[in-house]
C-alpha cells in the first residue's frame, strides 16, 4: 500500500482538464503521471502539444517535463501502480442534447484502477452526476478490489485561465467519507494555500450540478431581462450594475446581459439536475425552465439578422441570400481552441443555411472540421473578413477585436451593421456615428 507521504500522483483522463490538473500538481512538487487510454493523446503531450489550448499550459507542461516531474502514458501497472493517489479527471462526452455519457467514464476508470496498488485514494473530478463515486466503488468492489477509497473533488476548470484557478481558486470543494481520506486529500491539497470546504461526497458531487445550475440561472435570468429592455428603452448593463450594487447578490455575480450559455459545462449540469429530480418523481420547474429560456436565448443573433435583413432592401436582395456576413471569434471561449459546442459555429451554419456568404475570423483556429458548410471561409486577419461584408458578429470577445479601429472596421464594410451580444466593441463602436451597433439588453437604434 502507499504510504501517505508517497508523492506520486496518477491522472486519469487528458482532456483539458486531467492535463491542467497534472502540470499544476507537478508544479506543486509532487511526481505526476498523466494517464490516458488513447495513445495518440498521450503522443501529443508528449511533444508538448495539449488536446485544447489554454494559456500558459505548454510552458509549464514543457517545464515540469523537463524537471522530471511530469510524464504521459496509457494505462498500464508500470504508469498507475505506484500512485498513492489517482485522480480521475476524464472529459465527460456530451451528445447535442447535453446528454452525459457517464458509463463511457465510468469503464474508463474502472480500467485504470485494475492497476492501482492497494489502499489508493481515489479522487474523482470529473463531471459526473451524484451518485457516481459510490457507483465506481461498488464496481470496483465487485472485481475485488474493495481495498480502495474515494473522495471527490469536483471540477473548477475555466477555460482561459484554468492554470490560474487550479493553482489559486476560491476554495476547493472536498467530499470524503472517513478521517483517513480527510487526512490524504488535505496532504495535496494543502500544496495549494486555498480554504477547503469539507464535506460528504455526495455532497461535494451535488455541490457541483447546484453551482452549474445556479451560474446557468443568472445567465438565463439577465438575459430575460434584456429582452425586456430591448422593447422598453432600457439598458441591461445598467440594470445589471444596479443589481450587483445589492449586497445580497453581489459584484462577482453571474449577470452579464450577452450570449446564452454554450459549450456543455452548465447544460450538462443542468440535465444531471432535471434528470435526478424527475427520476425521484419531483418537480423541476426552475432548472427545465432555465434550459428552456437559454435554448430560445441562443438564437439571440440570428432573430437580429432576420429583423435586419428579412424585407427586401434597395439593392433588391431579400433575407440573406447571398450577403456576406462576417463573423469574428469562433471558439467557445478566448483563449482556447476549442470548438465543441460553439454558439458562433452554429450561427455560421445557420447563415449558410440562409445562404449567406460567411467569413469567419479567429486568433485560434487555422482550419475548420470536416464537414462545415462550404459558405464557410475562414480569413487571415479580421479585417480580411469584414472586406465587403454587409454585417458583423461579434462571437468570442477575442481581446485583439479591441485593438481594430473603428474607421478600419466601417471602411472595409459595405453597410457598417455590428452585432455584438456582450458589448466587445462597445466602446469601440458604440458612439460612432453611423454606425448601427446592437448588443443584447440595449434598443437597437
Amino acid at each position: 500500500m502507499p504510504g501517505e507521504q508517497d508523492s506520486t500522483i496518477a491522472v486519469v483522463g487528458l482532456w483539458h482538464l486531467g492535463v491542467v490538473i497534472a502540470a499544476c500538481l507537478a508544479e506543486a512538487g509532487f511526481t505526476v503521471v498523466g494517464v490516458d487510454p488513447d495513445p495518440e493523446v498521450v503522443a501529443g503531450l508528449n511533444e508538448d502539444r495539449p488536446p485544447v489550448d489554454e494559456p500558459g499550459l505548454v510552458d509549464l507542461m514543457r517545464d515540469m517535463r523537463e524537471a522530471g516531474r511530469l510524464t504521459f502514458a496509457t494505462p498500464s501497472a508500470q504508469a498507475i501502480g505506484p500512485a498513492a493517489v489517482i485522480w480521475i479527471a476524464f472529459d465527460t462526452p456530451v451528445d447535442e442534447e447535453d446528454r452525459a455519457d457517464v458509463e463511457w467514464v465510468l469503464d474508463h476508470s474502472a480500467d485504470a484502477l485494475s492497476h492501482a496498488a492497494r489502499g489508493a485514494l481515489v479522487v474523482i473530478s470529473a463531471q459526473l452526476p451524484v451518485g457516481s463515486a459510490a457507483a465506481l466503488r461498488r464496481r470496483m468492489s465487485e472485481a475485488g478490489r474493495d481495498d480502495l477509497r474515494f473522495a471527490c473533488v469536483p471540477e473548477n476548470l475555466r477555460l482561459g485561465r484554468a492554470l490560474q484557478t487550479f493553482r489559486s481558486p476560491d476554495r476547493f470543494v472536498a467530499g470524503v467519507g472517513s478521517d483517513e481520506e480527510l487526512v490524504r486529500l488535505e496532504k495535496v491539497l494543502e500544496r495549494f494555500d486555498s480554504p477547503i470546504e469539507w464535506m460528504g461526497v455526495e455532497s461535494a458531487e451535488m455541490t457541483k450540478h447546484a453551482l452549474n445550475a445556479f451560474l446557468a440561472t443568472s445567465v438565463a435570468f439577465i438575459n430575460e431581462i434584456a429582452a425586456i429592455c430591448e422593447r422598453v428603452d432600457a439598458d441591461a448593463s445598467d440594470v445589471a450594475r444596479g443589481l450587483k450594487s445589492d449586497e445580497r447578490i453581489g459584484p462577482r455575480a453571474y449577470l452579464a446581459p450577452g450570449d446564452a450559455f454554450a459549450g456543455g459545462t452548465l447544460a450538462r449540469d443542468i440535465q444531471f439536475l432535471s434528470r435526478l429530480a424527475h427520476d425521484q418523481g419531483l418537480p423541476a420547474e426552475v432548472v427545465d425552465g432555465v434550459a428552456a429560456s437559454n435554448a430560445e436565448h441562443r438564437h439571440w443573433s440570428q432573430r437580429a439578422l432576420t429583423r435586419m435583413f428579412g424585407a427586401a432592401s434597395g439593392n433588391g436582395k431579400h433575407g440573406l441570400a447571398d450577403r456576406r456576413i462576417a463573423v469574428w471569434g469562433l471558439t467557445y471561449k478566448p483563449g482556447t481552441n476549442t470548438l465543441r459546442r460553439s454558439s458562433a459555429l452554429e450561427l455560421c451554419r445557420w447563415l449558410a443555411g440562409e445562404r449567406a456568404s460567411v467569413h469567419a475570423y479567429d486568433p485560434a483556429i487555422s482550419t475548420l472540421p470536416a464537414g462545415e458548410p462550404a459558405e464557410i471561409e475562414l480569413a487571415s486577419s479580421p479585417i480580411d473578413a469584414l472586406d465587403g461584408a454587409e454585417a458583423l458578429v461579434v462571437c468570442t470577445p477575442w481581446p485583439e477585436f479591441r485593438a481594430v479601429a473603428a474607421n478600419e472596421i466601417t471602411g472595409s464594410m459595405t453597410q457598417a451593421v455590428v452585432l455584438d451580444p456582450g458589448g466587445h466593441l462597445r466602446d469601440t463602436l458604440g458612439q460612432v456615428s453611423g454606425v448601427r451597433y446592437v448588443r443584447v439588453g440595449v434598443p437597437a437604434a
